[in-house]
């Protein structure tokens, strides 16, 4: 059992951002069953220690047109900037955000990845995303198997929701609408 989360927000919390969604690897979603929406590393994200932190997270529509864009594996990847997202889609969800270079998958730049708690009916590329990262859950690991990785991110999601339930996290939700 891990550590329990703190339930004081402290510096240099709470980051609150905005981005637009971009291209990954694909690999949330298709090898873990656990999509992620990666996102720029910001200034403020770079210097956080690599690692699982845990925040709130909104889906905003753009209006732009739908687009085709390639990832770095040569998979075509559709931006249809959240068209197709619901009025229940864009409301305001816990989230838990990997920032790191995933040493799973021996990455060499340092990503973030917002897997954001809630089963999305469809793609969500080129959306903007506004988040409020408010605290730290574990350092960033190595796993020997994509199961033990899996399970490591099923405990993370049950601490952040856990821990946003809190009268001190909860009060940030407001403040990403």
């Amino acid at each position: 059992m891990r550590d329990p989360i703190k339930t004081k927000i402290s510096e240099p919390y709470p980051i609150i951002e905005e981005s637009e969604i971009i291209n990954g690897f694909g690999r949330g979603s298709s090898e873990l069953g656990i999509p992620t929406a990666n996102i720029p590393i910001s200034s403020n994200l770079n210097k956080l220690d690599p690692g699982i932190y845990f925040g709130f997270s909104k889906l905003i529509p753009v209006s732009k047109d739908l687009e085709t864009k390639k990832r770095s594996d040569g998979h075509l990847v559709e931006f249809n900037h959240g068209a197709n997202l619901s009025g229940e889609e864009t409301c305001v969800f816990p989230m838990v955000m990997s920032i790191g270079y995933n040493p799973f998958y021996n990455n060499t730049e340092k990503t973030a990845e917002v897997h954001i708690i809630h089963k999305f009916q469809d793609n969500f590329y080129g959306a903007k995303i506004k988040h409020a990262v408010l605290g730290y859950i574990r350092p960033e690991l190595n796993y020997t198997t994509k199961e033990a990785l899996i399970e490591d991110i099923n405990l993370d999601i049950e601490m952040a929701l856990r821990a946003l339930e809190s009268s001190e996290y909860n009060q940030y939700k407001h403040k990403i609408l």
